[in-house]
């Protein structure tokens, strides 16, 4: 392959996924790392991909949401075997409803080209599916918060009270004996509302989320049929999480079929 060949299917990669890592590029183009950096000097001088600690970001014509961007490549081993995990959690032909979060973002990407119906409050998971053929998509609209690109708010919550699905999945900021927690007060009663219509919740949360609060109380433990996380969580969570009736699922993340202990 010419290097501008690769070049371009390197940056379609990264477009089409958002964000990636640079052994996952070099395994899908089949050449080095060494190699994978030096084309990824030429895309930043062109001002279209972005290297950050374990990946390259996609900047060619996404919005600039500074709070998503700082927070995707961050733990984004754990966030991808959880993501890889909940995964199997949806099956094919579901109507899901799914967040802003980074973890829910890496759970998008392995999600698009299969038959779906999705419905998100979140732009770059929007845009993951808009041209994706083989998926339905709604979008949900109300007031964008412009660091994350996720809409919030009375409108988005009105929209919400309109549609019922399968299984809605969200992250969340912090974890304790209270519940779940987020820090944006908006975002909070949207995401009640997220769970008002669906017949199944999925949290998908980093074991770094747990024995902490943040701004506001989202629900109780037990509002949740499954949790998905990392095998960084203590044995005490996880017998906090069974003893409230929630179904944990742990996703291992050293082992590469991402293998899970219920």
């Amino acid at each position: 392959m010419l290097a501008e060949q690769r070049r371009s299917a390197l940056l379609e990669l990264v477009r089409i996924r958002r964000f990636a890592s640079l052994p996952e590029l070099a395994q899908q183009l089949a050449v080095s790392e060494s190699t994978v950096r030096r084309d990824l000097d030429q895309l930043e001088e062109q001002g279209v991909a972005r290297r950050l600690h374990g990946g390259v970001l996609y900047t060619g014509v996404s919005p600039k949401l500074p709070h998503f961007d700082a927070q995707q490549p961050t733990d984004w081993e754990k966030k991808r075997s959880i993501a890889a995990t909940a995964a199997r959690l949806i099956d094919d032909g579901d109507t899901i409803l799914l967040d802003g979060g980074s973890t829910t973002y890496e759970l998008a990407r392995l999600l698009v080209g299969r038959p779906l119906h999705v419905v998100t409050t979140s732009l770059p998971v929007a845009n993951l599916f808009a041209s994706d053929g083989n998926s339905d998509l709604v979008l949900i609209g109300g007031n964008i918060c412009p660091r994350t690109g996720v809409a919030r708010g009375p409108y988005a919550d009105r929209m919400l009270a309109m549609v019922r699905v399968r299984k809605t999945i969200f992250s969340v900021a912090g974890v304790c004996d209270e519940g779940f927690f987020n820090n944006d007060l908006l975002l909070v009663e949207t995401e009640r509302a997220m769970i008002r219509t669906a017949a199944e919740v999925i949290v998908v949360a980093d074991s770094t989320k747990f024995g902490r609060q943040s701004l506001t109380h989202l629900c109780p433990l037990n509002a949740v049929q499954h949790l998905v996380v990392d095998d960084g969580i203590t044995s005490e969570w996880r017998e906090k999480v069974k003893a409230a009736g929630v179904d944990l699922i742990v996703a291992d993340v050293d082992s590469e079929q991402n293998q899970t202990v219920r």
